[in-house]
């Protein structure tokens, strides 16, 4: 973790840990307030919430798996793009996770939702702009998988299970949230485009 060089994504390292175990272990009443439920959204104008919501987590294990892959890709990518393109990039692909869910359950008072993952998706698949030559490592698959052809795999898993899984899983904001996190980065340093692409004929 490199404090002076990458401010913002310790903060919300910090921060996002904290208030987790907070609300998990000392505060349920923290998931109240900070939970993204659509239908108080709209009727009490809760949006603050599709901030919040992205510093709380179901359980330890939701905690831990997000915070490794913020660990492993944020810190580098507030480096590369800057703290400034970081924390658009971070929060923007936030919202955007769950603008889908927000819409579709609106008038649906059971709905709810929580978590980094959307905002997580998108500095995934913001670092695999700047490094398309890395190799992506999964828990139940040891072996290293090419950036471009893990992120190729990773929107057709999640358009797929947004679609059919029945899992208690918002797939849709991890979906969303990748490519928010593409979009977002390419307006924010358009030139990393023909970067992106001269590095990947290099693979080739």
């Amino acid at each position: 973790m490199d404090i002076i060089n990458s401010p913002v994504s310790t903060i919300i390292f910090i921060l996002t840990i904290l208030i987790s175990l907070n609300a998990i272990y000392r505060s349920p009443q923290t998931f109240d307030r900070f939970l993204l439920h659509p239908y108080s959204v709209f009727r009490q104008n809760r949006w603050y919430n599709l901030i919040s919501s992205g510093f709380i987590h179901a359980d330890l294990f939701h905690l831990i798996f997000n915070m490794m892959t913020f660990y492993f890709f944020a810190f580098n990518l507030e480096q590369m793009s800057g703290s400034l393109n970081f924390a658009i990039i971070y929060f923007a692909s936030l919202v955007i996770a769950d603008i889908p869910s927000l819409i579709k359950n609106k008038d649906n008072p059971d709905y709810h939702s929580l978590g980094a993952s959307g905002a997580i998706s998108g500095v995934l698949f913001a670092s695999i702009l700047f490094v398309p030559e890395s190799k992506i490592y999964l828990m139940i698959f040891p072996v290293g998988i090419p950036a471009p052809i893990f992120a190729i795999l990773y929107l057709i898993w999640c358009w797929y299970a947004a679609r059919n899984a029945q899992d208690n899983i918002n797939h849709s904001a991890h979906l969303f949230g990748a490519l928010a996190g593409i979009i977002i980065t390419v307006i924010l340093l358009p030139g990393i485009v023909e970067f992106f692409l001269t590095n990947i004929q290099n693979i080739i």
